[in-house]
């Protein structure tokens, strides 16, 4: 920055200070966070250090003041590994109070218990007969990876539970009864400890020190620490990061909450006995106002802990209660975790970048100065959409507010107005693609900006991503990479090229870079392997607008009771094509779950030439479209015809997707809310309201044990 205008950012910024500081000290009002307030006096004591004699006596700087793995491989969890909601506030806190207790329809008088939120990488423990077997890492909740040779280097994880005395667990409130199944389950069952590896601090500081002598990259903070340790090939690099675990959870075979161990206090005890780390400062609490106090002094002594942390959680002490309550969404209501104000700080746009995605919906995203936040450096923002740049009146050359929101997502929340020059420039959407230069419109009354050229060629590298993606066609090993590598090399423009790469085409996958024998044979091998594709699976990779896997599976079964294939067999696309070109708008709308909107995007598709061609290539090239039987054998197709169910929590024996599959290949629907009209609800572990409103409405109930001996 040029001397004059050093002196004028300057003077912006003490002003801008002064008048935070004066709000925050006389007024007692806080304008602005600490973090956000520190990061602008930061950057007028560098333009200070920069130009010493722009230094005046009333800045606000100068005041007086005191064998190593080749890849990991993947395990589903016994149970999800869920996720919980986030409180930033008491508000928050009474409000989540407020929603049990409508929910339990009584006044919610149960004690708390609250945990301190380690800041590092959850981890399951799978124990059979007190023997450590397998690690692994949270991942999605449902699928984590195998990471055991890595958290074996971690001191504190016993590779065999301790067994603890008939007098140590009698003193802890255990009965005999439940005494002799903890005994049973080491000796034969499978017990499963759930907790967080965290990095200290002091660990952190000694090892950048050392890496910084020897002049390797510096960690960020503790947890980009802690979650690079435990990816390592290599277990000698996790085993000189020192890494620590505190276990929080305890899953003892298939007892439900409440059978064995009465309280999550109790839980914690139990931990101890097996020979887990369990935090000294956990504690009960009689109620909301124990939280906050509580809260509040873990708030002071934060930074005196050994470790990280951003908040606390707060639980439901009696276990009773947990599947009680239930879970919404992925998340459970008999938790919160209640953390402490995000970070921020202060920074400026430089620039406004447009991506595009595979709709040709233009994202701006925000190029930042890089500054330190929470202990990660940020250089980018998303903005979502032109409507957040106009709401927020950002210009280019701003300073900016930004903010890890959750310690995760940088989020710009502010412009500070003040600190403008008149150098700032107004951001409009572009007129033409960035990628492609194609015509760019705001269609109708949508928020999004749309790039018109179909094709573009980020939209079609989006389009291909989205049709191997995980749900869709599944193409497990063909990531966003090789598929960005096979269109700059001109190997394919569309999801129907994929197919036409074959053994005659090894040749031009060897003539890529990083390509060698063995992994050319290997794409080969995983296209190979989808050339079939269920039918449901096909409608949704297709990217159609609006159409997600629910409405895919409504369209397969139109599709089927068109066609009613007497066996499992495949359908040509030519079939599909007359199927759909043969159903109005009308026709579209009426079905279930598909309104309007969503059924002008399906017609629109179907009778849009290109996608035509599309579809036909894909036959060309030897996709081979499967169909299920429908409704020819009575004693097994038809098994479940007409019947209504709806899946409420989680399965144990199958994937909630499976179960799904199964109803409707006996001819049996599902859908997500319960009515009158609804047959079934199958209530797996956690049921949620669905539960409840089978119950209100005399709906069968079944449990999984029930449910799988219908679909026998």
């Amino acid at each position: 920055m040029k001397k004059e205008a050093a002196k004028i950012r300057i003077e912006k910024l003490k002003d801008e200070i002064n008048y935070h500081r004066y709000n925050y000290h006389v007024l007692d009002r806080e304008t602005i966070a600490p973090a956000a307030l520190d990061s602008l006096k930061n950057e007028l004591f560098s333009l200070e250090n920069e130009y010493p004699d722009l230094i005046t006596s009333d800045s606000p700087t100068q005041r007086v003041a005191g064998k190593p793995l080749s890849k990991f491989v993947k395990t589903k969890h016994s149970r999800p590994m869920i996720s919980l909601f986030d409180a930033f506030s008491e508000s928050d806190m009474r409000a989540w109070q407020e929603r049990n207790e409508n929910y339990l329809k009584q006044t919610w008088n149960q004690e708390y218990y609250c945990e301190l939120k380690l800041d590092g990488l959850a981890i399951s423990l799978h124990y059979e007969s007190g023997q450590l077997q397998i690690a692994a890492t949270r991942g999605d909740g449902v699928t984590g990876e195998n990471v055991t040779a890595n958290v074996k280097t971690i001191q504190s994880i016993p590779l065999v539970l301790r067994r603890p005395t008939t007098a140590e667990l009698k003193a802890a409130e255990f009965s005999a009864r439940e005494t002799k199944i903890i005994f049973d389950l080491l000796d034969n069952g499978v017990i499963e400890a759930r907790g967080e590896a965290i990095m200290t601090k002091k660990v952190l500081r000694d090892l950048n020190k050392k890496y910084e002598s020897l002049g390797k990259p510096l960690l960020a903070n503790a947890r980009n620490g802690v979650a690079g340790s435990i990816r390592q090939l290599d277990s000698k690099i996790t085993a000189e990061r020192h890494l620590d675990f505190y276990a929080y959870d305890l899953l003892l075979g298939n007892y439900e909450r409440g059978e064995v161990v009465a309280t999550k206090s109790q839980l914690d005890s139990l931990l101890r006995l097996l020979g887990l780390k369990v935090l000294a400062d956990n504690n009960i609490c009689k109620n909301l106002e124990a939280v906050f106090t509580f809260f509040n002094g873990v708030g002071e002594r934060r930074e005196k802990l050994a470790f990280d942390i951003d908040g606390i959680v707060v639980k439901a002490n009696n276990l009773k209660m947990w599947p009680t309550l239930g879970v919404v969404g992925k998340a459970p209501r008999y938790m919160m975790a209640y953390k402490f104000p995000a970070e921020q700080a202060t920074t400026k746009v430089n620039d406004i970048v447009w991506q595009v995605g595979r709709t040709g919906a233009l994202t701006p995203t925000a190029i930042l100065e890089p500054v330190a936040v929470g202990g990660a450096t940020i250089s980018r923002s998303t903005l979502h959409n032109f409507d957040e740049i106009q709401r927020l009146d950002l210009r280019l050359g701003d300073t900016v507010v930004i903010e890890r929101s959750g310690d995760v997502i940088p989020k710009v929340i502010s412009v500070l107005k003040n600190l403008r020059t008149g150098k700032e420039k107004k951001i409009t959407p572009p007129a033409a693609c960035p990628m492609c230069g194609g015509q760019v419109e705001q269609v109708d009354d949508e928020v999004a900006y749309r790039c018109l050229n179909k094709k573009c060629f980020a939209v079609s590298l989006r389009q291909i991503e989205h049709f191997v993606s995980r749900g869709a066609a599944d193409f497990d090993g063909l990531g966003p990479k090789l598929i960005e590598q096979f269109m700059a090399a001109g190997l394919i423009k569309d999801a129907a090229d994929i197919y036409a790469i074959d053994e005659t085409k090894k040749s031009d996958l060897l003539s890529l870079e990083r390509f060698a024998e063995k992994k050319a044979e290997n794409v080969i091998a995983i296209i190979n392997a989808k050339r079939e594709l269920d039918l449901a699976r096909f409608i949704y990779s297709l990217g159609i607008r609006h159409v997600g896997e629910e409405t895919a599976r409504t369209l397969a079964v139109m599709i089927a009771e068109n066609l009613h294939p007497e066996k499992k067999q495949a359908v040509a696309l030519s079939s599909l094509i007359s199927t759909f070109q043969s159903k109005s708008r009308d026709d579209l709308a009426n079905m279930e779950d598909i309104g309007p909107v969503v059924a002008e995007s399906i017609y629109s598709f179907w009778h849009d030439e290109k996608n035509l061609e599309l579809l036909k290539k894909f036959e060309r090239n030897g996709v081979k479209i499967i169909i299920e039987a429908f409704g020819k054998n009575k004693s097994v197709q038809t098994k479940l015809a007409g019947k209504i169910f709806v899946l409420t929590g989680s399965l144990l024996g199958l994937t909630r997707d499976a179960a799904k599959d199964k109803i409707r290949a006996l001819g049996g629907k599902t859908t997500e809310s319960v009515t009158k009209n609804t047959d079934y609800v199958v209530a797996g572990e956690n049921s949620g309201s669905k539960y409840d409103k089978a119950k209100e409405l005399g709906v069968t109930i079944l449990n999984e044990e029930e449910f799988l001996k219908i679909i026998e």
